[in-house]
């Protein structure tokens, strides 16, 4: 069967999914960031994974796969529903630039995450970034591109233990802010934690208990005290 040729000068960027059945290899050419979504279970459209409703016998030389193979091995020449079958049951291939592309962006959300809600538990001082990421490279970190940042931080936490020292903790704090900053303070609290209590007084002065990731104290404090320009009465309650 002749390639198709408008598929050649692409060929390289490709994103496939791919599987060999009946002693035949069938390919799709996916979008990877629909892919990702369709494997954690975010979509379940496949129209939406494919970048074409096209089954290949070799998608990098735009080689289709007959229809009388299709019948023969799925039993249907539909390209959605054997589309299904090669997502569901076949192997994932990224490009090398996608994967690095990938790869760093959850590196870096993961770390993030792990910045923010951890804490060094010999301190009660949350980790430096730097320290973090020193350790990710030490432990020498592999992440998966087709996993969720948030599902991988439990493994990627036991791999750096060892290493670094982390507990997942949270803060609880009182804070008082008078009526001159406390209308602009209210939304800036409400972003960075969950609001256990709060009462406006009389004159405007606003009490709040608020829940925070242990890893954003210093960070919560420095955005209310330079709001706020220091006028801010607080207590660690744990």
């Amino acid at each position: 069967m002749k390639p198709l040729k408008t598929f050649d000068k692409e060929a390289v960027k490709f994103n496939l999914a791919k599987i060999k059945k009946g002693g035949e290899n069938f390919e799709i050419i996916v979008e990877p960031e629909k892919i990702i979504e369709f494997k954690n279970h975010k979509i379940n459209n496949i129209g939406e994974v494919l970048r074409y409703e096209k089954i290949f016998s070799d998608a990098k030389k735009g080689y289709l796969a007959s229809e009388t193979q299709l019948e023969s091995v799925f039993g249907t020449n539909d390209p959605l529903k054997i589309a299904e079958v090669i997502l569901n049951q076949g192997e994932i291939q990224f490009t090398q630039e996608y994967r690095d592309k990938i790869r760093e962006e959850k590196r870096n959300k993961i770390i993030d995450i792990i910045s923010r809600n951890a804490i060094d538990p010999r301190t009660g001082l949350p980790h430096p970034r730097t320290r973090i990421e020193a350790a990710f490279d030490e432990a020498r970190v592999k992440i998966d591109e087709l996993k969720d940042a948030e599902s991988q931080i439990n493994d990627i936490v036991l791999k750096l233990r060892p290493i670094l020292p982390i507990k997942f903790a949270t803060k609880e704090i009182q804070i008082k802010i008078g009526p001159n900053y406390a209308p602009k303070a209210y939304s800036v609290v409400q972003r960075l934690g969950k609001i256990k209590f709060d009462n406006w007084q009389s004159d405007g002065t606003w009490v709040c208990t608020i829940e925070i990731p242990a890893g954003m104290q210093n960070e919560f404090f420095d955005k209310l005290n330079k709001l706020t320009h220091g006028a801010i009465e607080s207590k660690i309650l744990s």
